[in-house]
């Protein structure tokens, strides 16, 4: 008869699937870089340092987070992880879908308004007759400081045509 407890030395360690799955796709990232990082680097000229330099050093750095990511999965180190909630998930997903379809033809007020909405929808704020005109007045103001002050350029809508 065993007496052994979970987490004992004695019970069978299986690696973190979901923590290996986060480090493949840190070393594809980072492949990547590095490919792209070799089509620039004879940009560089007679300096060591050129426009590769710290797109390398971020590419070195996603891999160290790789390699210990997978150590880590090996070990067992990470904390239990709880249920993912799907409902939030969805709600954002869907603000984000909808401000990509809406940018270019309700501009930017609307379109990142009708995002703020969902977001706090998948937060649990689900009055979006409140959430999105709110969301919208916020992101107008935001549209006039970075078009009318910073000279940015946005995409601008019906909306965005009246204060400009």
């Amino acid at each position: 008869m065993s007496l052994d407890r979970p987490g004992s030395a004695n019970e069978q360690r299986r690696p973190d699937w979901a923590a290996l799955a986060i480090a493949a796709v840190l070393v594809v990232i980072a492949a990547v870089i590095f490919f792209d990082v070799a089509r620039v680097k004879g940009a560089a000229g007679y300096s060591q340092v050129g426009p590769a330099t710290v797109p390398e050093w971020i590419s070195f750095g996603l891999i160290g987070l790789a390699i210990w990511t997978a150590i880590e999965a090996f070990r067992g180190d990470f904390p239990q992880r709880e249920k993912q909630e799907l409902g939030p998930v969805f709600w954002v997903v869907a603000g984000l879908a909808a401000q990509m379809l809406l940018l270019n033809r309700a501009g930017f007020s609307i379109a990142t308004g009708v995002l703020f909405g969902f977001v706090a929808a998948g937060f649990g704020r689900r009055k979006l007759w409140l959430t999105i005109p709110v969301g919208i007045a916020i992101c107008l103001g935001i549209y006039l400081i970075f078009a009318g002050l910073l000279q940015l350029s946005l995409p601008a809508g019906p909306l965005e045509q009246l204060f400009l």
